[in-house]
């Protein structure tokens, strides 16, 4: 591919000035590899482990040590890592379903879940299709102050009032389609801590897809009863090609292995079908897989921030998860982003991305995405609804050098559209 003189000498000044935030990107990923195969060492991860079941799956070994090896990573009690679980939102059904009973409050304290969790919990959808509405769960929600902080006041308020009724407080790391900057492992750690002293029994459960080993710690590292996610995003290490993953309190993970399959029978069972070596595979992977994604975030805001455009994150301020926004301003400019990151992509680059009503969101959707695994959010790929301020969501890049190609192509169409 050929790209215009003011993008190639933008990017190199862009990987001049981001030299350091590279340096620091590198230091994390090494520090989250050696604490991975520390984790492979110490449960002896063998060859035989890689070996296919069928069945029930009973007596899988590199199933359970897969599952105690997330445990140890993730610095949780227990964990559960499923080839089966479809989606990060089957994941997160799986864990609020397992968690919450009729009469309870579901407690959103980071504004409103990502979209296709709205049909989940009931804010949105038909009745009597299954949501937690329809069994009885009430869902409540505080905003995120101006300055994208814990509202404490009103949290504190609010858990007072409903009192022991409150049986989950529910965080989303990343911002999912919401115009916020995403929160920190300490700033998460900071509201556990202020939740505890109201009441320890509520259960902290984070959804934290987008924002795995993008840090040196996670969630339950600070406390979070559960965290939840995708393997098709950071920790699948762009390998496993399907699945998710709970993480936490041994109580919490029990609570939603009994809702992944039964009561009674919970992680003991389901058949890996030859899928283990590729989530092992994956999670050793993860931390450098993570890294080419931050590297290849902080030169698509440095480039579209020097192109005039409002970023965020900005190019030099330290990320908490992989996603990065562009405020494209109309949907010409919007469409001609997800356009370019398809032309850079390594599978159908030759593919034109349209808006389409797509299932579980409210607006139509574009979603440039040439990956090899269908949806694959860790590989490159671009997404935004139609709708003001137009904010495309650029995420991925399996390797620094192929994200960098993508960014290049999405900035030149961007400026082709602009003229024309």
């Amino acid at each position: 591919m050929q790209f215009s003189q003011k993008i190639t000498q933008l990017s190199i000044e862009a990987e001049a000035a981001l030299k350091p935030h590279f340096e620091r990107i590198d230091a994390i990923s090494f520090e989250n590899t050696q604490k991975v195969m520390d984790a492979f060492r110490e449960f002896r991860v063998a060859d035989g482990m890689f070996q296919t079941t069928s069945g029930y799956g009973y007596d899988d070994r590199g199933r359970d040590v897969l599952d105690q090896i997330w445990a140890c990573v993730m610095d949780a009690e227990a964990a559960i890592v499923r080839h089966n679980i479809v989606s990060g939102t089957h994941a997160l059904s799986i864990g609020l379903f397992g968690i919450l009973r009729p009469g309870d409050i579901m407690y959103s304290v980071a504004g409103k879940p990502y979209d296709t969790l709205e049909e989940v919990i009931g804010i949105t959808g038909n009745p009597g299709d299954g949501s937690l509405r329809d069994f009885g769960v009430t869902y409540e929600q505080t905003d995120l102050t101006e300055e994208g902080s814990f509202n404490f006041d009103e949290i504190g308020d609010k858990l007072r009032t409903f009192g022991k009724k409150v049986k989950m407080v529910f965080v989303q790391r990343s911002k999912g389609y919401l115009n916020r900057k995403t929160l920190s492992v300490d700033e998460i750690g900071e509201l556990v801590r202020f939740v505890k002293n109201i009441d320890p029994e509520i259960y902290v459960v984070v959804d934290n897809c987008y924002g795995e080993f993008v840090e040196t710690r996670e969630p339950t590292a600070v406390g979070a009863d559960l965290i939840i996610g995708s393997l098709i995003k950071n920790p699948g290490g762009g390998m496993a090609e399907t699945g998710g993953y709970l993480a936490g309190s041994k109580r919490a993970v029990e609570l939603a292995s009994y809702r992944l399959t039964s009561v009674g029978v919970g992680a003991e069972v389901g058949a890996t079908m030859g899928q283990n070596k590729l989530m092992y595979k994956g999670l050793f992977y993860a931390p450098h897989t993570t890294a080419q994604a931050l590297k290849t975030a902080h030169l698509a805001a440095y480039i579209f921030e020097k192109l005039g455009y409002n970023v965020e994150p900005r190019w030099d301020v330290v990320r908490h998860d992989i996603i990065q926004t562009v405020i494209t301003g109309c949907e010409e400019s919007l469409c001609a982003f997800c356009r370019g990151i398809q032309m850079g992509s390594p599978v159908d680059s030759f593919v034109t991305p349209e808006p389409w009503a797509m299932p579980g969101y409210s607006d139509r959707v574009i979603m440039a995405a040439g990956a090899f695994t269908q949806g694959s959010s860790i590989e490159l790929s671009a997404d935004g609804p139609i709708r003001p301020p137009y904010t495309v969501y650029f995420q991925g890049g399996l390797t620094y050098e192929s994200g960098k190609i993508g960014i290049l192509a999405a900035a030149d169409c961007v400026l082709r559209e602009a003229k024309a």
